[in-house]
């Protein structure tokens, strides 16, 4: 009785363990050593050892691979503004809402550390988070509006909930070591609630 040997051609990817985030790596490790502008899809598949279709699978561009966790820190704030207590307040919601995201990002603080470090040093991908953060903004407007947060209220304490976040972000990709963003967004509302008050930071 013999035995059949199947061999999978990697190029026809009928096995991509984690590829996405192969992807991600291989794309940050080169922008890295080579700059943004300089690599190419096709290097970033080579670098994870995949293919360009594989690549476009899960991103439209190599801008992209910058920004893939966009929809699942969406779905994490509007979840958890449907989830806060109905006595809070709109900006509390939106706080706990944050508070709640914090884990998305606390173990990847030095993938993050290093993914700003590239988005900061060009326009183009400057734009795009800037683009992001208004799509979270609005998510965030419209959470509150379901739980019945009238206008203008709920778009302002949903943009000066996603100010926070950015402010509190890059202080946290700034810091070494074990930074707490958690930690660092209450911080940052603190000192909003302070300025709102009229009064003194801490």
């Amino acid at each position: 009785m013999s035995v059949t040997v199947i061999n999978y051609d990697r190029a026809m990817g009928r096995w991509e363990p984690n590829a996405r985030g192969r992807l991600e790596e291989a794309a940050l490790e080169l922008y890295g050593e080579r700059g943004y502008e300089q690599t190419t899809v096709a290097e970033i598949a080579r670098r994870a050892g995949l293919t360009e279709r594989t690549f476009f699978r899960h991103f439209a561009d190599k801008r992209e691979v910058l920004f893939g966790g966009g929809k699942l820190l969406e779905e994490r704030l509007t979840a958890a503004v449907a989830a806060a207590p109905d006595s809070a307040g709109p900006l509390e919601a939106v706080a706990a809402a944050l508070d709640a995201a914090g884990p998305l990002f606390q173990e990847r603080h030095e993938r993050s550390r290093r993914r700003q470090a590239i988005i900061l040093a060009h326009a183009e991908l400057r734009e795009r988070e800037l683009i992001k953060l208004a799509t979270l903004a609005r998510a965030l407007a419209g959470a509150l509006r379901e739980r019945g947060v009238g206008e203008p209220a709920a778009s302002l304490a949903a943009e000066a909930g996603i100010a926070v976040f950015k402010i509190a972000f890059e202080r946290w990709t700034d810091e070494p070591g074990e930074a707490d963003l958690r930690q660092a967004m209450r911080e940052a509302f603190a000192e909003l609630r302070a300025v709102t008050a009229g009064t003194p930071g801490p």
